[in-house]
């Protein structure tokens, strides 16, 4: 059970085409983007399909009878506290992020994305998969508030302290959907834990309340480690598409282009999706304050998070809009390679449900109301984008997160700070 033998059958066994699922799968991805938007940019005049295209919703005008965009949701722990860093976790969470000092992270809770590869995770070879560009940051932000940096590195949390480290070299990504190996399963297939069942209650009394839970993170950990070792053996019934996505391995380390970077990762995601080596996962654009350069637009002179302070002057602010616009180009280019692969009558974006967000509703004053909100795809016939719908102001952006979770098929009343589901999605 060494770790590196675990990860080279974490892909699990060879479907056959007998064991294959009789329709595409129903899949979530979770699309974050730092540093806000400009509002007015933003917002949209009209309502329901007649909503107009303002200029940061200009790319997706091929792809607006794919899209919902939904108004007044947010998280209200986040309110009143740093402008980027605690508010990351929470936007998958709705936890309230403790402020500490980096080596005790408290994220509030765990994100929709692992209830989701909770529920379902063990159906494909891959729980779960994170993406992203930035590396994770270390150290504290002292002059934004205290917070661990950390905090706004990570996207997907199994639980508040534990961040799901995400991948971004394209090459180790792009090996993760396709490394195989071969299981061998011994004569007792009893779990290790009912083996040693006495022995552990009787070491877990005798341990303090944190040993109690390090003992019992621990024994998860185990069992987790079976049930993927159980997956690789027997897999469980998977979507098999008959063509082949024209991908080659991308090469060793990080392209020094941003745009290659970013589509060699879209395109994993798309992958993987593809051939339903997962039905989870999270994406990162960039990090909490992501200093990204963005020199080689035109007229772009500086980083994404410095020049989201535009101070509303308007040399700034137009170089601020640019890059918003790109990211959201890309975001539509996404979109776009999943709309145009075909399962039978649907595309994959069909079968999908993805949420395109930020943490903030204006990059230059942190506003933490009316958050930024796109979800695109059907998700199987289950939502009805082309849509502008408003819910009522300060509603919790949890609420969406236990509508997507009770779409995928998950049996859940609450999430975070939820108050209910949506309604007007489908």
């Amino acid at each position: 059970m060494t770790v590196p033998w675990l990860e080279s059958i974490a892909a699990g066994a060879p479907v056959k085409a007998t064991d294959a699922l009789a329709e595409p799968p129903l899949r979530a991805a979770f699309f974050f983007m730092p540093n806000g938007v400009r509002p007015d940019h933003w917002t949209p005049p009209g309502d329901g399909e007649d909503f107009e295209l303002t200029p940061h919703l200009q790319p997706f005008a091929n792809l607006k009878s794919e899209i919902l965009l939904l108004e007044n949701l947010w998280n209200k722990n986040s309110v009143g506290r740093n402008g980027h860093w605690p508010k990351v976790p929470a936007w998958l969470s709705g936890g309230f992020v403790e402020r500490t000092t980096g080596g005790d992270l408290d994220s509030g809770g765990a994100t929709v994305d692992q209830a989701m590869a909770q529920h379902i995770g063990h159906e494909t070879p891959l729980p779960s998969l994170e993406l992203g560009l930035d590396p994770p940051r270390t150290g504290i932000d002292t002059a934004g508030g205290g917070f661990p940096r950390a905090l706004g590195s990570f996207l997907s949390w199994a639980d508040p302290n534990t961040p799901v480290p995400k991948e971004i070299v394209p090459q180790a990504a792009f090996d993760r959907l396709f490394r195989s190996g071969k299981s061998r399963v011994s004569g007792d297939d009893r779990s290790v834990l009912d083996l040693v069942r006495d022995q552990a209650a009787s070491l877990r009394a005798k341990g303090s309340r944190d040993d109690q839970a390090r003992l019992d993170e621990y024994f998860e950990s185990v069992r987790s480690i079976e049930r993927r070792l159980e997956i690789a053996s027997k897999p469980q019934k998977r979507w098999i598409n008959k063509e082949r996505l024209p991908i080659e391995r991308p090469g060793p380390g990080i392209p020094s282009d941003h745009k290659e970077h970013l589509h060699l990762m879209m395109e994993i995601l798309v992958l993987a999706f593809w051939t339903d080596t997962t039905r989870i996962a999270t994406f990162m654009i960039g990090d909490a304050q992501s200093s990204q350069d963005y020199s080689f637009l035109p007229g772009v002179k500086g980083n994404w998070h410095g020049l989201s302070h535009h101070r509303d002057i308007p040399e700034t602010r137009s170089q601020y809009e640019k890059i918003v616009n790109w990211n959201i180009g890309q975001m539509a280019w996404f979109l776009g390679k999943l709309q145009a692969l075909k399962e039978g009558p649907r595309s994959v974006l069909d079968s999908s449900m993805i949420l395109f967000g930020a943490t903030l509703k204006c990059g230059n004053r942190h506003d933490p109301e009316d958050l930024p909100t796109i979800v695109a795809g059907r998700a199987k016939g289950l939502l009805k984008p082309g849509r502008r719908v408003r819910f009522e102001k300060k509603t919790p952006l949890c609420n969406l997160h236990l509508s997507m979770l009770q779409r995928m098929g998950v049996k859940a009343d609450s999430f975070g700070d939820s108050t209910g589901t949506l309604s007007g999605l489908g």
